[in-house]
C-alpha cells in the first residue's frame, strides 16, 4: 500500500468514526497535526502507533488494509451479533442482505 493509499484509508476510517484528525492525534498522545501528516503521506506511523490507531478506530490491522470494506467496525459488530444464530436464521439473514444490496 502506498503512502497516499494508507493516508486515504486512515482518513476514511477516521471520518466514518466521526472524529477530527486533531482530536485523534491528541488522543493518541501525538502532536495536533500528526494524523494530518499521516493522511497527507508525509509520515507513516511506527508499528506500535499503527496498532494504537487500529485500536482507536475499532478495526484490526487486516480490516485496515481491506480497502473494499468501508465500514469494518460495523461488519465486525454484525458478525458478533449473528454468531449464535442457527443455520436457518443465517440463511434468512443472508437473503435479506442480498435483497438490501440490490436496492
Amino acid at each position: 500500500m502506498e503512502k497516499s493509499d494508507f493516508g486515504k484509508r486512515l482518513s476514511e476510517l477516521r471520518s466514518n468514526k466521526g472524529v477530527s484528525a486533531r482530536d485523534m492525534s491528541l488522543t493518541l498522545g501525538q502532536s495536533p497535526g500528526y494524523i494530518n501528516n499521516v493522511e497527507n503521506g508525509i509520515n507513516y506511523p511506527s508499528m506500535t502507533l499503527f496498532f494504537y490507531i487500529c485500536e482507536y478506530l475499532g478495526v484490526s490491522p487486516k480490516d485496515f488494509f481491506d480497502i473494499g470494506n468501508t465500514y469494518p467496525d460495523k461488519i465486525n459488530e454484525l458478525l458478533d451479533a449473528v454468531k449464535d444464530l442457527d443455520a436457518d436464521n443465517l440463511s434468512h439473514l443472508i437473503a435479506l442482505a442480498k435483497a438490501l444490496k440490490q436496492k
